[in-house]
């Protein structure tokens, strides 16, 4: 596989114009307005939406591809009204999506109307597709590629999920648990059961009670520590503005709570690396009940990826370098 830093650039579209999309949103938000009036017109308005396949919003993000994720692979559709090379790949990814009945979700964003999407992430050009599963980046390509590469792409991407114990089906939108065969939530205890479709509806309150209960009755459950964790990301993420919590972390390099913030929407977005070094360097420059907060508030974060995860083997040994 390659990584999300090594994409083939083949049919790929330069992003840079900004002021040139600006004007793009403006006549996309025209046409949609007269699509509407005229009962669609292109793309199929009035007809059945596909339950795998979903418009994801900066609003909607968290909820439609993090949370989702933890559940069913989202493979990630960055792509624009403009944009010829999207045209013919996108109607590819949709069939495979629709083929593939809820093992994976399909997520397509505009990135003409949520840029913030596009900047988290890095998206250079477009289309380009990326695979979020458990709630990390694990992969991506930018351009066109032919229906056969894409397969191919799309089982190495399930072959990940497999490794990182992500169930394949019954997150996906539409899809009926109960009636998977040998469905293995099934085996969950009540509260982990109950955590998780509360995960999947969004209710992420009430996933944290259920998860806070089952670690309650069983402290030293890692699946519930991990999914607490994550939950918890969620919600402190969701309350916030990303432009807002960027802003303020640049600004005030000495804002704790500001820089903890910034590594929760790091680590939303798939970028554990990164979240793990922002608390690191608040950790180092910092003493005293500060530091204290900054390092349990990077233990819990620790708590959010596999623990045979690379940044976190190198960020735990920089942990014990600083602090002994």
């Amino acid at each position: 596989m390659q990584s999300p830093r090594d994409f083939s650039m083949y049919g790929a579209v330069d992003l840079g114009a900004r002021q040139a999309a600006a004007q793009r949103r403006q006549q996309a938000a025209k046409a949609a307005e007269a699509a509407a009036a005229n009962g669609g017109d292109g793309q199929p308005a009035d007809g059945p939406a596909s339950p795998f396949v979903i418009e994801v919003t900066e609003e909607t993000f968290n909820n439609d591809v993090a949370l989702r994720s933890r559940t069913t692979p989202v493979i990630v559709d960055l792509w624009a009204e403009w944009c010829g090379p999207c045209k013919q790949l996108s109607p590819v990814l949709e069939k495979l999506a629709n083929e593939a009945a809820g093992a994976w979700v399909l997520a397509k964003v505009d990135v003409d109307a949520n840029p913030r999407l596009a900047q988290a992430f890095q998206a250079q050009s477009i289309p380009m597709v990326v695979a979020v599963v458990g709630g990390q980046m694990v992969d991506a390509f930018m351009g066109a590629m032919p229906e056969a590469q894409v397969k191919q792409w799309l089982s190495q991407i399930m072959a990940v999920a497999d490794q990182l114990g992500v169930q394949q089906g019954p997150g996906a939108v539409g899809a009926d648990p109960a009636a998977q065969d040998g469905d293995a939530a099934d085996d969950l205890p009540p509260a982990l059961s109950a955590a998780r479709d509360a995960m999947e509806s969004g209710d992420l309150d009430s996933a944290a009670r259920a998860l806070e209960k089952a670690l309650a009755d069983a402290p030293a459950d890692g699946l519930a520590k991990s999914w607490l964790a994550q939950v918890n990301v969620l919600r402190r993420v969701s309350a916030a503005d990303p432009a807002t919590v960027s802003r303020e972390a640049a600004a005030h390099p000495e804002d704790v709570d500001a820089q903890l913030l910034a590594a929760d929407f790091e680590m939303a977005s798939g970028d554990a690396g990164k979240a793990f070094d922002r608390i690191l360097a608040l950790v180092k420059r910092t003493s005293g009940a500060e530091r204290n907060t900054a390092r349990l508030h990077l233990l819990d974060l620790f708590e959010v990826v596999p623990p045979d995860d690379e940044r976190l083997k190198k960020a735990r040994t920089q942990l014990t370098l600083l602090l002994f």
